[in-house]
Parts: C-alpha cells; structure tokens; sequence
C-alpha cells in the first residue's frame, strides 16, 4: 500500500481489504449526506472491486497522526472524447465534519491528481450537489474550474 504522509501527521492510504471496517462509515455518511442508502453489501463489493483491479479505480482513506480516519476518496479511470485522452473521475470525496477546512480534501484531492499523473490521465473531472457549497468552496479555491455541463443520469434498471 502507497502512502502520503505530511508535515502535519495527515497520512493518505490507499484502502485495502484491512481499511473496510473503517471505511464503511464514512462511506455511510457520505451515503446520509447526499440522501442515498445502497446496501452494505454492495458498498463492500464496489470496495473490494476496486481492490481487486486498480486499473478500474483507486479508493483512499485519510487518517491523522493518531489513525483517526478523517475522508476518503474514490477515483475511476475512463477516456473522455473531448479531450482525446484517459481522465480520472472523483466520483467522490467525503471528509468527516470535524476535519473540514483542515485541508483533508485538499490533501485527497491532489492525491488523485498524482494518480492521474501516474496513468497518464490528462485530467480529474469531478462533480457535486448544486448547493454544496462547502465543497464548491474547497474545488473553487484550488483553481479547479467550473464546468459548463450538467449532469443527468437513468436508471439502467
């Protein structure tokens, strides 16, 4: 397992079979925040997917000096035909309201832009809730820039 660690003690991991009991509730409160409920169970096996086969996508867990998981973040690999080139999707990025505005997503953040730049992947594209404004403040203040498209989705089922 890959680790960053800083000056401040922040250490980001990439999530491992060992990593899911602690994951699995901040996976759940990032579930609660945006009003969903997937089971457990196939949050367990979209983790262990990516466990399995990184080429499909990376998780990573943030912790403190102390161990205390602080966010996570998971990152899949696609192709984007506008840009003619590999992207990484933040599909998401949750820190634990105690750590915000620590620089835990900051830090998580460019720990998917150094996946990107190690798979060659010319950008991290990402979304979030129109009225997450938290979040909108963090992705405004590392120069990330707004995207002119919006996001629709359907049931495949």
């Amino acid at each position: 397992m890959d680790a960053s660690g800083g000056e401040d003690g922040l250490r980001i991991d990439r999530v491992g079979v060992v990593d899911l009991p602690v994951l699995m509730p901040l996976l759940r409160a990032y579930c609660d925040f945006y009003e969903v409920d997937p089971r457990d169970d196939r949050l367990v096996a979209l983790c262990r997917a990516l466990i399995d086969d990184p080429t499909e996508g990376e998780q990573a867990i943030a912790r403190s000096a102390a161990g205390e998981p602080l966010g996570f973040s998971t990152v899949f690999w696609t192709w984007q035909t506008l840009d003619a080139a590999r992207v990484g999707v933040l599909n998401d990025l949750y820190v634990v309201p105690g750590a915000r505005g620590l620089g835990v997503g900051r830090r998580l953040i460019e720990h998917c832009r150094n996946l990107c730049r190690k798979r060659a992947a010319a950008k991290l594209v990402w979304e979030t809730a129109p009225d997450n404004e938290t979040a909108q403040r963090l992705y405004d203040g590392i120069g990330a820039d707004r995207s002119t498209w919006l996001s629709y989705e359907i049931d495949a089922w």
